[in-house]
């Protein structure tokens, strides 16, 4: 299990590491054809800094090599806001007094008529972490619901057990994400502090069960900003080593969910304001070059959490998948638009506004990146 390669590392001791790096580390990285961590940790530092623009061209022809001109396109349908954890940051944390809705059957219907004349073949689903309202059983039947309609089905809701997953995969689901949030284990606890989230090594342990269960492919990814960003990304790129190593016939992304503005209470907002670690665009262009030059096969997914021009300017540098036109509330497609959002988005243009965006740049959206066809059966 990750857990126990995880131990093996402290925060302090990577944090120092990463901050100790100098231009020498850095150029010696960047050198190389094939990285380690050690690399991946110079590629991070305020020391890289400096040698953006040799990054940015470096990631250009690593992510063309592997990945060609093209830019998959996904959507998020939230299926509910309901929530029994309590987290610092989100918008449907239990503590939030806010309107609670899960979608029926037939409003989930309602939400995938809009997203198929938008285009889509990828969705996302996306519930809060209340196993009695939105469990597997609800999630199976809105697998089976929606699965005659997309080609590719992927899944962010509660770590579940080994054979939930396997239950799930067997009606349609192919990809599941499932972020840590923060490896700062300590401060884990102060963001989580009540609900099955709070238990931070059985979250950790989730991409364990994911890779047994046999998933396609998982999204890993930490939430910019609660912690020290450089820190929590080593050790994001360090479980990616592991789990490709141990489930090598599963396929990975990482996702940059920086924290965005949201209606929470007082007491929220300070935790938040006492542990927030603040990435600048600059320094968010560094990271994703730093993963693409540390991986060449590792695809890296961009949302709307990100501004137009910051979207414009990035997707040639590493990026493999974006969002577009995306609701992060319940029904926010057709069935009840004016509900509150998990969190704003910034770049608000719709699917096609985004393509034709694509398309000027020179690359090729794609919205479909599973056929029916190769699975087995």
């Amino acid at each position: 299990m990750f857990e126990s390669v995880f131990h093996q590392h402290s925060w302090e001791d990577v944090k120092r590491s990463i901050y100790g790096k100098t231009a020498t580390d850095v150029e010696r990285a960047l050198q190389k054809t094939k990285r380690t961590l050690e690399d991946f940790k110079a590629l991070l530092s305020p020391a890289a800094l400096p040698y953006l623009e040799q990054m940015a061209q470096l990631s250009h022809r690593a992510t063309q090599k592997r990945f060609g001109k093209t830019l998959q396109m996904y959507a998020p349908l939230y299926l509910s806001n309901e929530c029994q954890n309590i987290c610092t940051y989100c918008a449907f944390s239990l503590d939030n007094k806010i309107p609670r809705r899960t979608l029926t059957p037939a409003e989930i219907l309602q939400e995938v008529a809009v997203l198929k004349e938008m285009g889509y073949e990828h969705v996302l689903l996306v519930t809060g972490e209340a196993n009695q309202t939105v469990g597997v059983p609800y999630l199976k039947k809105a697998i089976e619901l929606i699965r005659p309609h997309f080609a590719h089905i992927s899944m962010e809701v509660q770590p579940l057990e080994q054979t939930d997953y396997e239950e799930l995969m067997e009606v349609g689901l192919h990809t599941v994400l499932v972020y840590q949030e923060t490896y700062h284990e300590e401060n884990y606890k102060v963001h989580h502090p009540k609900g099955k989230k709070s238990n931070f090594s059985y979250r950790l342990n989730t991409p364990d069960r994911l890779g047994k269960a046999g998933i396609y492919k998982m999204g890993l990814g930490v939430l910019i900003g609660l912690e020290d960003w450089r820190t929590d990304c080593f050790f994001t790129a360090l479980h990616l080593e592991y789990l490709e190593k141990t489930y090598w016939q599963t396929k990975y992304s990482i996702s940059f969910p920086r924290l965005r503005p949201i209606e929470v209470g007082t007491s929220a907002q300070s935790a938040l304001k006492s542990f927030a670690a603040y990435m600048t665009d600059k320094e968010l262009v560094q990271l994703i070059c730093a993963y693409r030059l540390l991986n060449e096969e590792v695809e890296l997914s961009l949302s709307t959490r990100e501004s137009e021009r910051f979207r414009d300017h990035v997707i040639k540098l590493g990026i493999t998948s974006i969002s577009a036109g995306s609701k992060t509330n319940p029904g926010g497609y057709a069935v009840e638009p004016q509900s509150l959002e998990q969190f704003e988005i910034s770049d608000e243009r719709s699917p096609q506004e985004i393509a034709q965006m694509i398309r000027r740049q020179g690359y090729e959206p794609v919205w479909k990146d599973w056929d029916r066809s190769f699975q087995a059966t």
